[in-house]
């Protein structure tokens, strides 16, 4: 009898230790990576597990439309089973550099790079000789990167952006148009032209120049065409026509701090109000509108509104477009940023070219490059 008992007994053991392994996927769970690549649990998303690796490097998680990416990206991975690691650089070239490095070490069999450091493509070269060792595709996104001295130099890299002038012209045009429209209600001191700032972001980054540019340029011809003079900066003794983000992340931080200093010197009580701001993303812009509602103004019906542009189209600042706060921004379409890059990986997971399945996007010709469209957004549009 105590023997048929301990047999019973050991059998239930082995069950239950069969169960347990059997319970056990590697830790991939469907959860998400913090910034340093280690695993958080998401829950069960019902997709069927990959076991390739996949890690994606951020220039900075704090960036607003970078953070959209991101949520879509994990979301369309999970969906496809893949569970990304995603690693946060804080704005650091260096960081994301170690950080790529430690991932291929670890055994990463695809490498998605939202790159720091534009000014120069040798960070860019490094990560891709890097892959091109580990044999493994890299795939670059959102920040520009060189044609020749790193897409065109392995076979398995590719880029997925945009087009950086298409949102300094969308921009320049949909300013121009609004302020002939609204000439006089912008023209706060009646001298018969409009002040502006601009708030460029960062430094030498392929964006942030062409938005510059053009937003301006653009709507001068627009104002100029029908008999208006141009706009006219703030600070006409200033070198450049221009406040950059100095840690060169775009931020609402660093547009609330120069508006709060502008609007002690630049107000309706001198006369010299800023009549129009213009940002290069949407970040910048809430910050400026932040500035101006703590003097009184943007503050929705009844109150005097600055014209204010940006660019991406962002949640915030659809809400403040909506509320009559903030004027217009250019949507940087951040689901189908993520799901462009999608097709890419899924070419990596099943081992297909990493450019297969592209003919229905807009490719450039001879590199490896997939721009997604921007688009105009406005009161009038519908989310």
């Amino acid at each position: 009898m105590k023997k048929t008992l301990a047999l019973a007994l050991a059998l239930v053991m082995c069950l239950s230790m069969l169960i347990g392994c059997g319970n056990n996927n590697g830790g991939n769970n469907g959860g998400s990576n913090d910034g340093n690549g280690s695993q958080t649990d998401g829950g069960d998303t019902g997709a069927t597990t990959s076991n390739m690796r996949v890690d994606v490097f951020y220039y900075d998680f704090s960036d607003v439309y970078i953070s959209t990416v991101r949520a879509s990206l994990d979301q369309q991975l999970k969906d496809i089973g893949i569970e990304p690691n995603n690693w946060d650089a804080a704005g650091s070239q260096p960081t994301q550099t170690d950080q790529v490095n430690t991932a291929i070490t670890a055994g990463s069999k695809l490498l998605i790079v939202n790159i720091v450091e534009t000014s120069t493509s040798d960070p860019a070269k490094d990560i891709v000789e890097a892959a091109r060792k580990a044999d493994i595709p890299v795939i670059f996104f959102n920040r520009e990167v060189a044609d020749n001295d790193v897409i065109n130099s392995y076979e398995k890299c590719a880029f997925v952006g945009t087009n950086a002038p298409d949102a300094g012209h969308m921009q320049g045009e949909m300013i121009g148009n609004y302020v002939l429209a609204n000439y006089d209600t912008i023209d706060l001191n009646g001298d018969g032209k409009i002040s502006y700032v601009m708030f460029k972001g960062q430094e030498a980054n392929a964006e942030a120049e062409a938005r510059t540019q053009f937003g301006v340029e653009d709507a001068d011809k627009v104002l100029t065409a029908a008999g208006k003079p141009a706009l006219e900066y703030y600070d006409a003794s200033a070198a450049t026509k221009y406040l950059v983000d100095t840690a060169g992340k775009w931020s609402a931080q660093a547009a609330n701090d120069y508006m709060v200093t502008l609007l002690g010197s630049y107000n309706k009580d001198n006369n010299n109000m800023i009549e129009l701001i213009i940002c290069n993303n949407d970040g910048m812009a809430t910050g400026a509108i932040s500035a101006l509602q703590n003097v009184g103004y943007n503050n929705g019906e009844g109150t005097t509104i600055i014209p204010v542009f940006g660019v991406d189209a962002t949640d915030d600042a659809k809400a403040l477009i909506k509320q009559g706060n903030m004027t217009g921004s250019i949507k940087q379409d951040a689901v189908g940023m993520a799901s462009t890059i999608l097709t890419l990986v899924k070419n990596a997971q099943s081992g297909a070219a990493l450019m297969d399945n592209t003919s229905s996007y807009t490719v450039d010709e001879g590199v490896a490059k997939i721009r997604v469209p921007y688009g105009v957004y406005d009161a009038s549009s519908e989310d």
